[in-house]
């Protein structure tokens, strides 16, 4: 059994970073999910469901890691307005530990786990429907190949919550995430607010050494890292693309420095190729919309640029920020390909090909998931396609240019078309009906069937699609 290798990295920065706070003591802990292939993968699977509450719903601390919860410091811009009173509000760091398999340090986050310094007045706490909601993100997200935080534990709590955005009262929950680093934009964003260039450089210091220890002897480590930040973070946005995924909340605090998605609230995956397609029913300017996420996340990184000028130079980073749109426009082709299980051709013909698909997709309103599912493989799978749902769209002029790039690309070898998920007529999918379905069982009559069912058609996607642990 792999052996639990606790870590306590975040609590070197010092009291200036956080807050130590205790968590809240809930009524009751009743165990709604767990992630058994990570807790395996690091030292944790064999805990029992007593000793599994204990720590992740009582927070009793992980052995060797933080002897406290340190809820973190930082700003952040919400829909484009600056916010100097943000901070974990209703979560904090529980523990951290790292990773025996690729020796990365790992951050234990809770959300809905009390009140804190920052709460501003709110309760701290999570309803057990966004807790569900966001073990469906992450488990579908992975499943697609998104870089993603994992719900590790969802613990039910036994508390009546009042929210204005759904039934009241609800049910409680305290939610476990799983992540490399909680450090956001936002935690670089307050010490530019307060002028406090020493922690500043504290902070890259140690974000460069664990988490971009590659770039200790970089000649401008602040431009150095804002490149890395900038490469990872496009990443993210082309993965984002390619599996039809919209945040909802791309705010600066929602961003962090190692591009791993994080923090799912009002998130929504397309039906159909739609550039204005927006997850927030708040978002009335369509800000965050899912064709505008690439400029957010350029947005976002400019911001970060601007508060590590005092530790560098405009001249410095400049062309570090710059390369936000190549790195996007090299990715998104890559993670379009991935997805279809072909082999790149090369930049300008797979930039092409993309181009041609998105025009197609946008003009023929085709189920965007189906479309990947049915073409995994390229030609490899036109008979596939042939009986598919959407066998009309393909059979039109409009796929003919698409059809043709298809015809230019080989399978990767790792398609894994002879995988049974392949032999279903429709992907697996996480439309907003469907959430919602598997949410209503769960509310009225305590039926957690269906979410399981949903749970073990995810993981035999991830599967298929190579996306294991």
């Amino acid at each position: 059994m792999t052996q639990f290798l606790p870590a306590r990295s975040h609590a070197d920065l010092g009291r200036d970073f956080f807050d130590p706070v205790a968590p809240a003591d809930f009524p009751k802990t009743i165990l709604r999910h767990r992630d058994q292939r990570w807790s395996e993968r690091l030292g944790l699977g064999d805990l029992g469901d007593d000793q599994w509450l204990a720590h992740f719903g009582r927070f009793d601390p992980l052995p060797g890691s933080l002897p406290e919860p340190l809820a973190l410091r930082y700003h952040g811009h919400q829909f484009r307005s600056y916010n100097p009173d943000l901070g974990d509000g209703r979560g904090f760091l529980f523990g951290q530990c790292i990773d025996p398999v690729d020796g990365r340090l790992l951050d234990f986050g809770t959300k809905g786990s009390g009140k804190t310094p920052w709460s501003r007045g709110g309760d701290g706490r999570l309803t057990l429907k966004g807790g569900v909601r966001e073990v469906l993100a992450t488990e579908m997200l992975e499943a697609l190949g998104v870089y993603t935080s994992k719900s590790f534990s969802l613990v039910e709590t036994g508390e009546q919550l009042w929210r204005g955005d759904e039934p009241s009262p609800t049910r409680s929950a305290v939610l476990t995430r799983l992540s490399h680093s909680h450090i956001r934009i936002g935690t670089f964003q307050r010490l530019a607010y307060l002028e406090d260039t020493a922690n500043m450089q504290k902070l890259l210091d140690y974000a460069i050494a664990h988490y971009y220890p590659n770039l200790g002897d970089a000649e401008d480590r602040p431009a150095a890292f804002l490149e890395a930040v900038v490469g990872n973070v496009a990443r993210l946005g082309a993965q984002w693309t390619a599996a039809g995924f919209v945040h909802g909340v791309l705010n600066t605090d929602n961003i962090n420095i190692t591009g791993e998605s994080f923090d799912y609230g009002p998130w929504r995956f397309l039906p159909q190729y739609d550039p204005e397609f927006t997850a927030a029913y708040f978002d009335e300017t369509r800000l965050y919309s899912f064709g505008r996420q690439p400029d957010t996340l350029a947005w976002n990184l400019t911001r970060l640029a601007e508060c590590l000028v005092p530790i560098s130079s405009i001249e410095k980073l400049e062309p570090a920020l710059n390369s936000v749109w190549p790195s996007f426009r090299d990715e998104l082709p890559r993670q379009i390909l991935r997805r279809l299980g072909l082999v790149p051709r090369g930049t300008e013909e797979d930039g092409a090909f993309v181009t041609t698909l998105f025009g197609f997709l946008s003009a023929s309103k085709a189920p965007y998931e189906q479309f990947y599912f049915d073409w995994r493989g390229g030609v490899q799978s036109a008979e596939r396609a042939a009986e598919s749902p959407s066998a009309d769209f393909y059979a039109s002029e409009a796929f003919r240019q698409v059809a043709d790039g298809l015809e230019a690309y080989a399978p990767t070898p790792d398609c894994n078309l002879t995988h049974s998920y392949f032999a279903r007529k429709t992907p697996r999918t996480m439309l907003i009906e469907e959430v919602e379905a598997i949410w209503a069982p769960i509310a009225e009559t305590d039926d957690w069937s269906l979410f399981h069912q949903t749970l073990a058609e995810i993981a035999e996607m991830r599967a298929a699609y190579g996306m294991t642990v």
